[in-house]
């Protein structure tokens, strides 16, 4: 599995989506750039980009993204980069590290919460991603 390089911009086109009525089991989402669930995702998700659920969504797994905007329900665990955003309709279960965290009145919020710097984001991220590549790895070879 190839690594994800860094890129620089992304435009409306390049947004990977998840829509209303689609579901994901066990998947491995992995994007350069922003991604939009609408719909139902379970498994792991690695975003360079910004990450946005929607009312309706439920994610279930491990999310690590620079910036996150939470309306659905997500349970798992989370890292993010920058700004993680809880809106009012939001059900947050989970363990969460993030380095700036908003959350609007009369969000669901339920976990533990970590305020993380950058160094700590890159050592999170470094172990994200060696886990990542190497369960998907361990899946080849069984194939």
């Amino acid at each position: 599995m190839a690594r994800m390089e860094e890129t620089s911009h992304f435009g409306v086109n390049e947004i990977a989506r998840i829509p209303v009525g689609a579901e994901v089991r066990g998947g491995v989402m992995i994007s350069a750039g922003d991604i939009r669930i609408d719909g139902n995702f379970f498994g792991k998700i690695l975003s360079k980009g910004k990450i946005v659920l929607g009312d309706g969504a439920v994610v279930e797994g491990d999310i690590l993204c620079h910036n996150a905007d939470i309306s659905g329900r997500f349970s798992g665990k989370m890292i993010v980069e920058d700004l993680l955003t809880l809106t009012r309709t939001c059900d947050f279960k989970g363990m969460l590290s993030t380095a700036h965290i908003c959350i609007e009145e009369g969000a669901d919020y339920n976990g533990i919460c970590k305020m993380i710097s950058e160094e700590e984001f890159t050592e999170l991220s470094a172990e994200f991603e060696k886990a990542l590549y190497d369960s998907g790895a361990q899946e080849e070879d069984t194939l």
